[in-house]
């Protein structure tokens, strides 16, 4: 069994990167326009977080990051709890970090290595369990086995769903400021590595992951710099997909700044783009490895975000990953 091979991956506890094997590496789910109503698929909240497998053995917890950094040393807490997990397992989930409002929020979780935000890892599907390789299981029972093995503890939870009703669980989603909603078809697999029909997210409002190319300089009362520069992948070259200069609060600014600077050098004093971008001037070009989230409100014809809004950084997936995210039309 894939899983039984697996012990050795335990021993880390570092934050250094490493490459997820197949059988550890998370499913995942193809953005789609609209909510839909449907029994054969169930509807879970999609959380504002980042994802994160944990892997239990013999009471041992490693934790590892979407992209196969092994994360257990900083999120100590949550490995702890997770030692409660019944047996061994392989576990799906979500890290979040919940506001005062009690809704989780991405740029909280800028915040949670410090210990200012309440961390919640939410569970929803299971990949393993002792012996056992689950993921040619149906969704169902696979969730049905994952809620009897967790322990009960603040910093975990389960991740519940409803069945058949989506159009009406997305507009509790939009009520409540969520990001959106997941749809799975409730007889799948667990397909891992791979993004498939099977898993749909449906989002309440538009975003994206980006890359940092350059800042421009500050402006008026701004300290530190004007805007970033944002990037994609397409067909192995970067393409220029705008600026954002909104979302920023002057300890995000001064973090950031100090980001960039250290990712300037003489290879990336020029433009990766092909093409001129607005602001060339004025821009600071950095070497294009800081992968960024941000909302925003329609593409543009040429292919550039309308009213971005920067959102945090992200340290679960690689820059040479981020491309842009098209909707699937459901049939």
């Amino acid at each position: 069994m894939p899983y039984a091979t697996s012990s050795k991956r335990l021993a880390p506890r570092t934050s250094r990167t490493s490459t997820l094997p197949k059988h550890l590496q998370p499913m995942l789910a193809s953005l789609t326009d609209a909510p839909f109503d449907d029994p054969g698929w169930v509807f879970e909240d999609k959380y504002d977080g980042f994802r994160m497998i944990a892997e239990i053995r013999k009471g041992k917890v490693a934790l590892y990051s979407r992209n196969g950094k092994i994360i257990s040393r900083s999120y100590i807490e949550v490995a702890k709890a997770l030692e409660g997990v019944k047996g061994d397992a392989v576990i799906d989930g979500e890290l979040v970090a919940i506001g005062k409002d009690g809704v989780s929020h991405f740029q909280l979780l800028q915040n949670a290595l410090r210990h200012e935000a309440k961390l919640l890892y939410c569970a929803f599907d299971l990949m393993f369990e002792n012996a056992a390789d689950l993921r040619k299981q149906p969704l169902l029972e696979r969730k049905k086995r994952l809620k009897a093995i967790l322990p009960r503890d603040k910093l975990i939870a389960f991740s519940p769903h409803r069945k058949g009703d989506g159009k009406k669980f997305f507009a509790e989603a939009e009520r409540k400021g969520l990001e959106g909603v997941m749809a799975k078809r409730a007889e799948s697999a667990y397909s891992s590595g791979s993004r498939t029909p099977d898993w749909l997210k449906i989002k309440t409002a538009k975003r994206q992951e980006v890359v940092i190319a350059g800042f421009t300089a500050p402006r008026r009362t701004r300290p530190f710099f004007g805007a970033l520069v944002l990037a994609v992948r397409e067909d192995d070259t970067w393409r220029y997909i705008g600026h954002v200069g909104t979302g920023f609060s002057h300890k995000v600014l001064e973090d950031l700044h100090a980001k960039l600077v250290k990712l300037t050098s003489a290879k990336s004093a020029k433009s990766p783009f092909s093409t001129r971008v607005k602001d060339e001037a004025n821009t600071t070009w950095v070497r294009p490895s800081l992968v960024a989230e941000v909302k925003f409100a329609e593409w543009t014809s040429k292919g550039e975000l309308r009213q971005p809004v920067y959102l945090g950084l992200r340290s679960d997936k690689r820059a040479k990953d981020v491309v842009r995210e098209r909707e699937l039309a459901r049939k």
